[in-house]
C-alpha cells in the first residue's frame, strides 16, 4: 500500500520544484488545491508511470543520437570540388531565374542590374512595412554609441523619474513634477520661459515671483493651460533609484512578519526560533516596539519582523505589511480571534500579501482549536483540512511544538512566490525603526530589500543624509556589507529618521546631501502649508469657539521614533467638544533642559516614554514646576491624559429634591414683599436650597432663598412638621395653596467617552 504524501513531498522525491509537480498533475487531468494538497495513490501511480515513460523515451532517444554519430563516423567526406573549378566564360550562368549562355554579354549586365534595382525595392517596401518603435529606435542608438565609445561596460538602468515602468516610453506631452517646485523649475520643464508662466498665473489671478514655490493644484491648472498633463514624482531623488539588472537576479530569503493579538505569542514565537528572551526586556511583557530579526534554517534564510498586538500600535502593524512578503499570523487556542487579529487580517488582505495562520497555546487546557479555525473561516481564512486554501499550523511557542513545521511552511510558501533580487546594484531598503544612542547618535533598524550597502557608502534616509559608519546585525555582530532581505541597525545619518522611510545608497556624499536638503525643503514648505493655510468664515467661527476650548498641551519624547509617533496619535485622539490634547513637540532622545524650558513657556506635561531626563533637565523641572511623567507601557500613559482631561471637564450639575413646603398664609411686609407662610410637608428647606413655586402643577417660579424665619427669628433651617415663613428672592406673585419645593444642586464629574 502506497503512504499517502502532501504534493510537495512528493516533488521533492522526484527532485522539482512543487510548481512543476502542480502542473504535471494538470497534465494528467487531476486538480490539486496546493502544494499542501494530499497527493492521493491515484495521483501517485500516474505521476510514477509519467516519469518512467519520459525516461524510457529519453534513453531511446539517447541510443538513436550514438547509432547516427557511429555512421556518420564510418562514412567517407564528400569529394571536395577542385579550387579551379571556376566557371569558364562560355559556360552560361543564371541571372534572374534565366539561363545566359556568356555571363559577360552586355545582355547580361542589363539584366544584372534589373535583379539588382528589384532586390532593392523589395528591401525598401519591406522596411516601410515594419513599425517603427521610437523606444527600441533610441535603445539601439545608445547601444551603438555605447559600442563606439569602448569596451562593453556592466549594463546599468537607472530609473526615469516619475516614472511607472522602466520600458514604457513617456509622451512628449507629460511633464515629471513634484509637490511644491518653483516657477523656473516647472518653466523648464515645459520648456517655456519663466516669463511666460508668471504671465499666465497672472491672468489667472495669482502674484508669483520666479522663486515662488506652487502647490500640486497650482502646477496641474498651470501646466494644463500650456497643453501638458502632469505626473506626480513618486518622491525626491527617485532618479538615483536603479533598476535591477534581469540577468543578476538571485533568490532572496522572505521576509516574514508577525502579526496578531496582544498576548497571544508573537514575541514568544520568535524567543523559542532565535533562542533568545526578548520579552522579558518589554514593559509589562508586550511588545512596544518593531523588531526585525533574522533567522538561519537548514532549509534557508528567513528575515522576521515583529510586531506590537496593542490596539494603539495600527501604525506600526500597517507599515510592517507594506515591507514584508508573507503574513504570519497568530492567534492563541484560547482565546480565538481578537479585534487586533482582525485588523491584522485587513491590513494583509489590502496589502495583497499571503497568510500563514500559526495557532499558539494549543498546550493549554483551554484550548480549542475547531472554535479558532471557525472564527477565522468567517473572516474568509479557511483552513485546507477543511477544503479551503489558507495554511494553518497548530504550534506551541513555549514547548516549540510543530515550529519545525512552520519554518517548512514559510520557506515552502516563499519558493511558490520565487522571491528575487539583484544584489550587484546600490542598496534600496526601509527604515523600520530609529531612535537616538548616547555615544552612537542616530540608531536606525533597516531592511535591505535590493542590493547590498557596505560601510562607507553614501546614504539617504528621509530627510537625512550621511555614509554609513558600522553595520551591526540583530545578534550585535558587525558586519562589512548586507544584501538583500537583510534587517540590521546602521549609524551615520545625519538625524533620526522617521519609521517607514525609504533608505537609499547613493553614487556620493554630494548626492546624498542635496537629496535631502530638496526633501527638508518640501517638507518646510508641506509643513507651513498645513500650519497657514486659507481661513474661510466657517473656520474663523470654529476658531472663535475653540478659544472657548480647554486644552492639555503635551511634549512627547520617547526611545525610538515608531513609538512617540504612536503615543502622539493615540493622545491626539482623546479629545471632546470641551477639552482636547494638543501635541506641541515630539522627538527621539533623552528628556533636555530645552525641552523643559519650552514646557514652561507654553505650560505644558513633559510625557517620557522608555526615556528620563537628564541631571540638568531635573534641576529646571524642579525649579520651573514643570510636570515630568514618565511611562512604560503605553496604556498607562493613555489613561492619566484621559484622567487629566476629564478633570479639565466642566462637571454636571443635577437638582436633587431634599423637601416640600405647602403655602397656607401671604403675609405682606412693607419694603421687602411677600412672606409665604408655609408648613414643611416633606423632608426639609435650607437657606442654601434652589426652590421651584408650583401652582396647580405648573412650575411658576425658579429661584432661591432670599428669607428663611421661624417666628421672627432667621434660622439656616426648618425640618418637616414646621412652620416657617419663606421670602423668594424676586418675586412677589405667591398665593394660598401654591406648593414650594426646595432642590439642593450636585455636581458630578463628567468622563470621556
Amino acid at each position: 500500500m502506497i503512504k499517502k504524501k502532501r504534493i510537495y513531498e512528493l516533488a521533492k522525491e522526484y527532485k522539482v520544484s512543487s510548481n512543476a509537480m502542480l502542473k504535471i498533475l494538470n497534465e494528467l487531468h487531476f486538480e490539486p488545491k496546493s502544494h499542501m494538497s494530499v497527493a492521493t495513490e491515484v495521483m501517485q501511480e500516474a505521476v510514477r508511470k509519467k516519469f518512467a515513460q519520459e525516461k524510457k523515451v529519453a534513453k531511446k532517444e539517447m541510443q538513436q543520437r550514438t547509432e547516427q554519430q557511429k555512421k556518420s563516423q564510418t562514412q567517407a567526406q564528400p569529394k571536395q570540388p577542385p579550387k579551379d573549378s571556376a566557371q569558364k566564360p562560355g559556360s552560361g550562368a543564371r541571372i534572374g531565374g534565366i539561363k545566359v549562355n556568356n555571363s559577360d554579354s552586355p545582355v547580361a549586365g542589363v539584366m544584372r542590374r534589373i535583379e539588382k534595382k528589384q532586390k532593392k525595392k523589395e528591401r525598401r517596401r519591406k522596411r516601410d512595412r515594419r513599425k517603427v518603435d521610437s523606444g527600441e529606435v533610441a535603445k539601439s542608438f545608445k547601444a551603438t554609441m555605447a559600442n563606439l565609445a569602448g569596451p562593453k561596460s556592466r549594463k546599468k538602468h537607472r530609473r526615469d523619474i516619475g516614472s511607472r515602468d522602466a520600458d514604457t516610453v513617456r509622451d512628449e506631452k507629460t511633464v515629471a513634477v513634484n509637490e511644491f517646485m518653483t516657477v523656473a523649475e516647472l518653466a523648464q520643464r515645459m520648456d517655456h520661459s519663466p516669463a511666460e508662466v508668471i504671465s499666465k498665473l497672472f491672468e489667472m489671478g495669482m502674484m508669483a515671483t520666479i522663486n515662488q514655490r506652487l502647490d500640486m493644484d497650482t502646477i496641474e491648472m498651470v501646466a494644463s493651460e500650456f497643453g501638458y498633463d502632469v505626473e506626480p514624482i513618486a518622491e525626491v531623488g527617485e532618479y538615483a533609484r536603479e533598476e535591477e539588472i534581469e540577468e543578476n537576479l538571485k533568490q532572496r530569503a522572505p521576509v516574514v512578519t508577525v502579526m496578531g493579538h496582544v498576548d497571544h505569542g508573537k514575541t514568544s514565537l520568535l524567543d523559542y526560533i532565535r533562542h533568545s528572551n526578548v520579552v522579558a526586556g518589554e514593559a509589562g511583557a508586550i511588545t512596544q516596539h518593531i523588531g526585525a530579526y533574522e533567522v538561519r534554517t537548514d532549509s534557508g534564510r528567513i528575515a522576521f519582523l515583529d510586531t506590537p498586538g496593542h490596539e494603539a500600535f495600527t501604525a506600526m502593524r500597517a507599515r510592517g505589511t507594506q515591507v514584508t512578503d508573507i503574513v504570519v499570523l497568530i492567534v492563541a487556542a484560547d482565546d480565538g480571534v481578537q479585534p487586533q487579529t482582525i485588523e491584522a487580517i485587513d491590513h494583509a488582505k489590502a496589502g495583497g500579501v499571503p497568510i500563514i495562520v500559526a495557532i499558539n497555546k494549543i498546550d493549554k487546557p483551554g484550548a480549542n482549536i475547531d472554535n479558532v479555525k471557525t472564527q477565522l473561516a468567517n473572516h474568509n481564512l479557511m483552513s485546507e483540512d477543511w477544503g479551503g486554501k489558507t495554511i494553518m499550523v497548530e504550534i506551541s511557542a513555549k514547548k516549540g511544538t510543530n515550529v519545525d513545521k512552520l519554518l517548512e511552511m514559510i520557506l515552502l510558501q516563499a519558493e511558490m512566490m520565487d522571491l528575487q533580487a539583484d544584489p550587484s546594484i546600490r542598496a534600496q531598503g526601509v527604515v523600520i525603526e530609529a531612535r537616538l544612542e548616547k555615544g552612537r547618535g542616530p540608531v536606525s533598524t533597516v531592511l535591505i530589500q535590493r542590493g547590498t550597502a557596505e560601510i562607507g557608502d553614501s546614504v539617504v534616509a528621509g530627510v537625512h543624509s550621511g555614509h554609513i559608519r558600522t553595520i551591526v546585525d540583530d545578534q550585535d555582530r558587525s558586519r562589512e556589507k548586507i544584501g538583500p532581505s537583510t534587517p540590521a541597525q546602521i549609524t551615520g545619518l545625519s538625524g533620526v529618521p522617521q519609521a517607514g522611510d525609504s533608505l537609499l545608497v547613493v553614487g556620493s556624499d554630494q548626492e546624498a546631501k542635496e537629496i535631502a536638503a530638496k526633501r527638508s525643503q518640501i517638507k518646510r514648505e508641506q509643513d507651513a502649508r498645513r500650519t497657514l493655510g486659507r481661513v474661510s468664515l466657517d473656520q474663523v467661527f470654529d476658531r472663535i469657539k475653540e478659544g472657548q476650548m480647554k486644552e492639555l498641551r503635551l511634549i512627547i519624547k520617547g526611545d525610538v521614533d515608531g513609538s512617540v509617533e504612536v503615543l502622539a496619535d493615540t493622545l491626539g485622539k482623546i479629545e471632546s467638544e470641551e477639552v482636547r490634547a494638543t501635541i506641541i513637540h515630539q522627538s527621539v532622545g533623552t528628556i533636555t533642559e530645552s525641552d523643559v524650558l519650552l514646557a514652561a513657556a507654553s505650560n505644558a506635561v513633559i510625557i517620557g516614554f522608555h526615556v528620563r531626563p537628564d541631571a540638568r533637565a531635573r534641576e529646571v523641572a524642579k525649579q520651573e514646576k514643570v510636570d515630568i511623567r514618565l511611562y512604560d507601557i503605553i496604556y498607562e500613559a493613555e489613561s492619566d491624559v484621559k484622567k487629566a482631561l476629564e478633570g479639565l471637564l466642566d462637571p454636571t450639575v443635577s437638582e436633587q429634591f431634599v423637601g416640600l413646603a405647602e403655602v397656607r398664609n401671604v403675609f405682606r411686609v412693607p419694603k421687602v414683599g411677600n412672606i409665604a407662610g408655609c408648613y414643611v410637608r416633606e423632608g426639609r428647606i435650607n437657606r442654601a436650597d434652589t426652590l421651584h413655586l408650583v401652582r396647580d402643577g405648573r412650575v411658576m417660579y425658579k429661584g432661591t432663598v432670599g428669607s428663611l424665619k421661624r417666628f421672627k427669628d432667621d434660622t439656616r433651617e426648618v425640618k418637616e412638621g414646621f412652620e416657617c415663613g419663606i421670602g423668594i428672592e424676586g418675586y412677589n406673585d405667591i398665593k394660598e395653596g401654591d406648593l414650594i419645593e426646595a432642590y439642593q444642586l450636585v455636581e458630578e464629574a463628567r468622563h470621556l467617552s
